[in-house]
């Protein structure tokens, strides 16, 4: 019902993507164009695509792909190294869904940009974006860590682990907590060389542990695996509201994906190690998402998982919440609720 209602709220047929907020009548919502929220409506699509085997999401997919590069200017590539590391892991997992190789073609052109990011500031790391190679971030590490270990999976490359493996270090080594696991945002980006520790997103403690996480089912190698764990109870610790039990209220635009992308990584681990507190944490937020943070009308859905929404919805909320109901979805599946 949710992914129906995204495409019934959201798609819009004539630019070929969905809209970036709902209602949006006339399409001006999606100027400016937001990259990365368009790589995770083909994850999302993705979700479908597997939970269904519908060839709609088939077709979507395709659609909502080629809407993406025409609306950024008729090319996968990107300012933002971490944006294009969205988009080639999104087109990584539709290759492995649907068998065709334009996906697995957009991904390594992908990949191949975003090795050019790695630079001597700061140790080495990959930089947030292009015109501005010395900040190094979380955003722009972990997810080409997991892109790199995912690669090596589907195509067998030393050279791509090899990568993987580097990449983790660094972002450990520089952004990492070593008394907890928790992970920071960044470091150097005003120039001064420090550490952004205050800073206390989701989205990075995924991304992160959904590095760890690759890395492990790639090699096989336990103290990745660890590191996932430690910084998920890190994360659950420090962001977990005590009272709700609810993942934390981060802001519309870029923020309102950063729950999601959480959620995503964290189910995968529970996939691996089916801790059943970590499951809980996972049903509980989406039970009280379905229950108190939708519009029963139009299942348009709020940025604080217990509250529905006010006036118009963007898509990046929207899609956090919808990779909210595709993990339980997976979890039940896979007989891993209670």
């Amino acid at each position: 019902m949710a992914q129906q209602m995204l495409s019934t709220q959201f798609w819009n047929p004539a630019q070929r993507i969905m809209n970036q907020y709902a209602p949006c009548d006339d399409g001006t919502c999606n100027a400016p164009y937001v990259y990365w929220w368009h790589a995770h409506t083909i994850d999302v699509l993705v979700d479908g695509l597997i939970r269904t085997n519908d060839p709609r999401y088939t077709q979507r997919i395709g659609e909502a792909f080629e809407g993406a590069r025409t609306l950024n200017g008729g090319t996968l590539l990107h300012n933002w190294y971490d944006d294009m590391q969205w988009m080639a892991l999104a087109l990584l997992r539709a290759y492995e869904a649907t068998g065709e190789n334009r996906y697995l073609e957009g991904a390594q052109e992908l990949w191949s940009d975003i090795q050019g990011g790695w630079n001597d500031h700061c140790g080495g790391g990959i930089a947030w974006k292009k015109d501005q190679l010395d900040y190094k971030n979380t955003p722009a590490n972990a997810p080409a860590a997991i892109l790199a270990a995912r690669l090596y999976k589907v195509l067998g490359r030393a050279a791509d682990l090899d990568w993987a493996r580097r990449i983790y270090t660094w972002n450990k080594t520089h952004l990492v907590d070593i008394a907890t696991g928790f992970v920071w945002d960044g470091m150097n980006r005003l120039g001064d060389g420090r550490l952004e520790d205050e800073w206390h997103f989701t989205y990075n403690q995924g991304a992160y542990l959904g590095a760890g996480l690759a890395l492990f089912e790639a090699t096989g190698e336990q103290t990745y695996l660890q590191d996932a764990l430690r910084t998920a109870d890190a994360a659950l610790i420090r962001l977990i509201d005590a009272a709700s039990g609810l993942l934390p209220y981060e802001g519309d635009g870029d923020g309102g994906l950063f729950k999601g992308i959480f959620v995503r990584y964290l189910a995968l681990l529970v996939q691996v190690v089916p801790r059943p507190d970590l499951v809980a944490i996972l049903q509980h937020n989406a039970d009280v998402l379905w229950k108190a943070g939708r519009d029963l009308d139009t299942d348009l859905m709020g940025l604080s998982w217990d509250e529905r929404p006010q006036d118009r919805v963007s898509l990046s909320g929207q899609q956090s919440g919808l990779m909210l109901l595709e993990a339980l979805a997976t979890l039940e599946r896979q007989s891993l609720l209670s």
